[in-house]
């Protein structure tokens, strides 16, 4: 059974002109791990996930897959956007299978299935809800097998009851597949609820590295949960009010 890619940050800086947004950042992601990034807008973590997926590249510092230095696009990763991404002019299994050669409708089927939704396959995806786009963008995501799945707060246009399935969907496909998970969300209780560590990001650099050894599946009315969602929120609103001190000093 395959379980992810390792994944290294040795020292890795992005700027953009004279805007430093990562600064110097040191990281490592076990296999298979289940790693949610959070911190306030703007502080790096989109940029993180871009330089992970080889979208872009370090201005400095390097980063190791499995051990050897990523040069180019990630290929043994996909990423899930907020949106959806989905081609209009494409049915729902000819957008899963974007891109991919041979024999792969069986393929496509099967996470169709996974992901609850084999009965639209001949659908356009202009009459599908918000919740069912994004499950279709994770099946297309997921249809390569990567090694890492990178998620770019995919759930933050959903209603709450919607939320709530996704985050279930993904938990349970995650465990299934066993790939290796970078989560970029402003919700500091869904990042307790799916990860196994919870790091926060402050002005390009790391923080908090949380360990979050909780049994799963999570409770959301378990008092250790609630603790650690606490801990982890009120750290994140503290920059916000040394920010407000400042302005005011």
């Amino acid at each position: 059974m395959k379980s992810g890619n390792s994944l290294e940050l040795q020292g890795v800086k992005k700027d953009f002109g004279e805007f430093e947004v990562l600064k110097g950042m040191d990281l490592a992601f076990k296999k298979g791990e289940f790693i949610a990034i959070v911190g306030k807008s703007g502080c790096g973590k989109s940029t993180l996930l871009r330089l992970v997926a080889g979208l872009d590249k370090p201005t400095g510092g390097k980063i190791l897959v499995n051990g050897k230095s990523l040069n180019g696009l990630n290929k043994s990763s996909r990423t899930m956007f907020q949106d959806g991404r989905l081609f209009p002019w494409k049915k729902i299994l000819q957008n899963i299978g974007v891109g991919l050669k041979g024999d792969w409708k069986p393929k496509a089927m099967e996470l169709l299935e996974q992901v609850g939704l084999a009965d639209r396959a001949n659908d356009w995806p202009s009459v599908l809800s918000g919740g069912q786009k994004q499950r279709i963008a994770l099946a297309r995501a997921l249809v390569n097998e990567p090694d890492i799945l990178l998620l770019d707060e995919p759930l933050g246009a959903l209603d709450a009851l919607t939320r709530i399935g996704m985050q279930r969907l993904i938990e349970e496909l995650w465990r299934k597949r066993n790939f290796t998970a970078l989560l970029v969300t402003h919700d500091v209780e869904e990042a307790v609820l799916l990860a196994d560590r919870v790091i926060l990001i402050e002005e390009g650099k790391v923080v908090m590295n949380k360990e979050i050894n909780l049994p799963r599946p999570r409770q959301k009315d378990n008092l250790q949960y609630s603790s650690l969602a606490a801990q982890i929120l009120n750290r994140v609103m503290q920059e916000g009010q040394m920010e407000k001190q400042a302005i005011h000093a």
